[in-house]
């Protein structure tokens, strides 16, 4: 498939000036070039996207990914490297940026479609169709300074993906609207791809890179982490920001809490506990035959409203390793909003894990991950009994099967179960 984005080798410097004996400086008329430091925005960054494909780009703030969306747009050159274009490209860099306060929205579509690329002529042909898909017909004719920031960036969405671009270069698209006008924001992105448009994704949601994008490459501090399957990246990356927010979450001192039948205070806590984890119980109990189904009810107390917390649950082995990790977020089973006591359940249906013992790890997040609410580590064990004698973590129904010969006519299959 032909390849109409790539990055070979992008570095990216920006001038780091210092404030020290700025203002001396100046008023003696000299700047001094040795204030002048060198910082590296990217590094050794490669790609490549193909028709018809989606790359998310994820990273904390400050990794580089809107520095390398610009300099793929044609803002800015590279310092070292090359950016090679092959096509049309529909930027939404900044959705509505280029809007002038004083002009319709009319004025506005039509002006942002002819410099998209569009004739003038093409670009009031289309008008009627941008202005239903923004869906602004009644205030298509007054000035934009009079629309919401939510109104600027549906007509700003709506002419991008009314070019025909056989590029598009995306920066949280689907934060545009509400959740029908999302909804009809990814449709529209769909389409696009199915005509063979590439497309770059900048994102901070791990459930859009992984549902829409084939590939995600994964930025830190301007270098490339990884470059892999959606997939494998988001789930690589949710990793490192838990762990991060962890590490940043100051640690309580331990107190007690409900804990079904243990009053003990915990050591393993960490959080502000701006809301807490009450009570957590494991259900049918403690003790669990391999395949059974494991219920885990977590009890939670906030004494002020909190928007969108996230809860965790994870199964881990006494050594740290990760067994099974999941979340509301991911899951979407989001939790609007909390205030007061409540409670919350995890039911897996089958958990196929060999026999050992285990930890059942549970936690609640603020709603970006920032840091942890209250995070109980290694504090509620488990033991699976009942399982075979297979190495490893899992413990699934499995058959052998075994053919044995002994001429070129007659064949025996035995099944041997486990």
């Amino acid at each position: 498939m032909k390849v109409l984005v790539k990055a070979d080798n992008v570095g990216k410097t920006f001038i780091r000036r210092s404030d020290a004996g700025r203002w001396r400086d100046l008023a003696a008329g000299v700047w001094r070039r040795s204030a002048q430091k060198p910082l590296w925005a990217l590094r050794g960054v490669s790609f490549e996207v193909a028709a018809g494909e989606m790359l998310g780009i994820v990273g904390a703030n400050g990794a580089g990914k809107s520095t390398l969306l610009r300099l793929l747009g044609g803002i800015g050159k590279p310092t070292t490297g090359s950016v090679e274009i092959q096509g049309r490209i529909g930027a939404l860099l900044e959705l509505g940026g280029g809007f002038q306060g004083d002009l319709t929205g009319r004025e506005n579509a039509t002006l942002a479609a002819v410099v998209a690329g569009l004739l003038k002529r093409e670009a009031v042909e289309r008008l009627p169709e941008i202005v239903r898909f923004a869906e602004l017909e009644d205030f298509i004719d007054v000035p934009v300074r009079t629309y919401s920031t939510g109104m600027i960036m549906r007509l700003a969405f709506a002419v991008a993906v009314h070019t025909d671009p056989e590029i598009m270069l995306v920066d949280e698209y689907l934060s545009v609207g509400d959740l029908a006008f999302q909804a009809k924001c990814a449709a529209r992105i769909a389409d696009l791809r199915g005509r063979g448009c590439a497309i770059v994704f900048v994102s901070h949601g791990m459930d859009q890179v992984r549902e829409l994008c084939d590939r995600a490459l994964w930025l830190r501090r301007g270098e490339v982490v990884a470059c892999d399957s959606a997939r494998s990246v988001a789930a690589a990356y949710e990793q490192e920001v838990r762990e991060e927010s962890l590490r940043r979450t100051p640690v309580a001192p331990a107190r007690p809490t409900d804990m079904g039948t243990d009053l003990r205070p915990r050591e393993n806590r960490f959080g502000s506990l701006e809301m807490e984890i009450t009570r957590v119980v494991l259900r049918p109990g403690p003790a669990l035959t391999t395949g059974g189904t494991l219920g885990i009810e977590i009890g939670y107390r906030a004494e002020s409203s909190l928007p969108a917390p996230v809860f965790t649950v994870s199964i881990s082995r006494p050594d740290g390793t990760v067994c099974f990790d999941t979340n509301t977020l991911s899951a979407r089973a989001a939790v609007v909003q909390v205030k007061g006591s409540g409670t919350i359940r995890l039911v897996i249906d089958r958990l196929d894990l060999a026999t050992g013992s285990y930890f059942v790890d549970v936690g609640v997040f603020e709603s970006s991950w920032s840091h942890a609410y209250d995070y109980h580590w290694h504090v509620y064990q488990l033991t699976v009994e009942g399982g075979s004698t297979h190495k490893g973590v899992l413990a699934p129904p499995c058959r052998w099967s075994v053919v044995e010969t002994t001429g070129p006519a007659r064949v025996k299959e035995r099944l041997t179960a486990s």
